[in-house]
């Protein structure tokens, strides 16, 4: 059976880079491509796939509607996400949202070339860096949540706000009013909670769970 890939991503360079190594490895496969999660859903109604290889930022959309779209209405359908993020960070998150797998975007041909393998024999693709994660957290009992952001008290989420808005501690404690202390004390919690170690990482995570904060 010819096997049918989609690959989402809105670089065309990254698109025609994984296509061509994509044919090298496996020559017979037939290749479709889209650059936003609205032409994503739309091919989809269109034409069958074994599976997506799919960018987590893409316009015209947003990544948990979309991946719960696809796991809805084409349940046949597997999803391998190919992202430059922090695999340690957020591999594990992206499976429990539904995905079947997870790619770095640095991964040289041959992991590449497994992941591919694992996906149409097995269903399923991480590295043995997450296994080692799954296992760790298993074992510390430290499982991430659906959404870790609802542990989150109203205080810390405040908290949370201002740092994605930029601001700095001594702004957060004038605008709060509260000690420059308690503010601190307040982003370690959060931090720990989502087990993030800087703002940037902080923004992905609400980004991921389309938290908006007024």
């Amino acid at each position: 059976m010819t096997e049918k890939i989609l690959i989402a991503d809105d670089h065309g360079v990254v698109r025609l880079g994984l296509s061509l190594m994509i044919k090298k490895l496996r020559p017979s496969v037939i290749i479709d491509e889209v650059s936003n999660y609205r032409s994503l859903l739309d091919i989809l109604n269109k034409k069958e796939f074994d599976l997506i290889v799919l960018d987590i930022k893409m316009p015209d959309g947003n990544f948990q509607e979309t991946l719960e779209i696809i796991k809805i209405k084409h349940p046949n359908i597997k999803v391998l996400i190919f992202s430059a993020q922090d695999e340690q960070l957020f591999a594990v998150r992206y499976l429990k949202m539904g995905a079947d797998g997870f790619l770095h975007k640095l991964a040289t041909e041959e992991e590449i070339s497994k992941a591919l393998e694992k996906m149409f024999d097995k269903g399923s693709y991480i590295s043995n860096e997450v296994k080692d994660t799954m296992v760790f957290n298993s074992l510390n009992k430290h499982v991430p949540s659906q959404n870790p952001i609802e542990v989150l008290s109203n205080r810390e989420m405040e908290i949370a706000e201002k740092l994605i808005k930029g601001l700095s501690l001594k702004d957060i404690s004038n605008d709060l009013n509260i000690h420059i202390a308690s503010v601190s004390t307040y982003k370690t919690r959060l931090f720990k909670k989502l087990d993030v170690q800087t703002v940037p990482e902080l923004i992905e995570i609400f980004r991921l769970y389309d938290i908006s904060l007024s």
